[in-house]
């Protein structure tokens, strides 16, 4: 198969960022109250979403019983039970790093990174339902369970309707409960103002990234440049940058260190996607928990995918084309036909290619942090470690290596493993 011809993109143009004053260094000062949860931000987490979620089922109770039971309480135990509460970190090491850490800051930041996790329930619950999922975690999907604790089939007609329909109104929910937590957390007005701007920003970013994914199944949309722009909303801004920002608004942080970890928080994002990418099709199932290749079989218009297709078209490399176009979005496709694509992705160059950019915007996330916060403190440290993590460079997942997780949005999330460990706390 013939060496193809570099093809180059442009992450900046798929990622534009607002122009404005270069990076200076932020302070990493600790205020009371941030201690205990410094030693366990997913467990504090997990707590004060407990209290929060329980105040929303007893309220959901005072509508109607069985609405509290079966919608409520199965959205209150999606989002307790499952996940590794990487949103809310990256925002409370954010602000950590940034200088806050006072007792009102603090339940602040407890409170948004409970309102992330219930935006979080509410895009894997409905791209379940749009990829047709049966499992999450592990057990049947919010969609499945639906159909069946109403004693009907999943895979009858009304069975599906339903669930399907019933599971759309529990992400519905989750949004719901998601904004009335951010609405009622106490915040400074000048605090307020940004964090409800970034908010707002952040749910329209994550349903337009959806929709991009799905057009581009839909529309045969194979191109790199759509590529980049739908890992750019659905992972660097969604799963990664906008926490950030959340943390850095909470500590008041200046312009300058708020620019410098809005470039961090995307280059490490579109660096997870890039490495999520590589697993999807070479990585090893006993590893990630997913059969590798799913991404083919399903027609996702990655990056990888859209630069192998790019560099065979330059180079007039009619017979790599036959094999993408052939396997890309065949359900059916054979483990010959991964193993023909693999190839592909290897003689054009895809795979090192895409390696090669994800190292580099991993780097690249490294510097700009080291330029906001100072990364030789306590909390800087830590806050370098989750983006190290989250981009794949040191204390990272390799091309192979991690194991299944959950990933920017609504993914299996492959690249999100190594974050277990890289803070010190608890996976969640």
């Amino acid at each position: 198969m013939a060496r193809t011809p570099a093809v180059e993109h442009s992450f900046a143009a798929a990622c534009p960022l607002p122009v404005g004053p270069g990076p200076s260094p932020c302070g990493a000062g600790a205020g009371p109250g941030a201690g205990a949860v410094d030693a366990d931000v997913g467990g504090a987490v997990l707590r004060t979403a407990r209290a929060v979620l329980a105040e929303r089922v007893a309220q959901a109770s005072e509508i109607d019983a069985s609405f509290a039971d079966e919608l409520a309480g199965r959205v209150r135990d999606f989002t307790l039970e499952g996940g590794k509460r990487l949103r809310p970190r990256l925002l409370w090491w954010g602000m950590r790093a940034c200088g806050a850490g006072d007792a009102t800051t603090t339940e602040a930041a407890l409170r948004l990174g409970v309102a992330l996790e219930l935006i979080q329930t509410c895009a894997l619950i409905h791209d379940d339902v749009m990829d047709r999922s049966r499992l999450r975690r592990g057990k049947p999907a919010v969609h499945i369970g639906l159909a069946a604790s109403a004693g009907l089939s999943p895979e009858s007609e009304r069975g599906s309707a339903f669930g399907t329909s019933a599971a759309v109104l529990a992400g519905d929910l989750a949004l719901v409960w998601a904004d009335d937590t951010v609405a009622e957390t106490a915040l400074p007005a000048p605090v307020r103002r940004r964090v409800g701007a970034i908010w707002r920003s952040m749910r329209t970013e994550m349903v337009a990234g959806q929709f991009l994914d799905l057009h581009g199944q839909a529309a045969g949309d194979s191109s790199a440049a759509r590529a980049l722009r739908t890992a750019c909303l659905k992972s660097a801004l969604y799963s990664v940058e906008r926490p950030l920002l959340l943390g850095a608004a909470l500590a008041d942080a200046d312009e300058r260190t708020t620019a410098a970890l809005r470039l961090a928080g995307r280059g490490a994002g579109i660096a997870f996607q890039l490495r999520d990418d590589l697993l999807g099709v070479f990585g090893d199932p006993g590893l990630t928990g997913k059969p590798s290749g799913d991404d083919i079989r399903e027609g996702k218009p990655t990056y990888l995918l859209a630069v192998a297709r790019e560099r065979a078209e330059a180079a007039g490399d009619g017979g790599a084309l036959d094999v993408l176009g052939r396997a890309v979005g065949n359900p059916d496709v054979t483990e010959d036909d991964l193993g023909n694509v693999r190839a592909v992705l290897e003689a054009t160059g895809a795979r090192a290619h895409v390696e090669r950019e994800a190292e580099h915007l991993g780097e690249e996330a490294v510097r700009r942090l080291g330029e906001a916060v100072d990364v030789g403190s306590y909390a800087g440290r830590q806050l370098l470690a989750l983006v190290r993590a989250v981009s794949g460079g040191r204390s990272g997942p390799s091309p192979t290596g991690p194991a299944a997780g959950e990933g920017p949005h609504g993914h299996d999330g492959r690249a999100d493993q190594t974050l277990t460990t890289a803070e010190g706390g608890h996976s969640r």
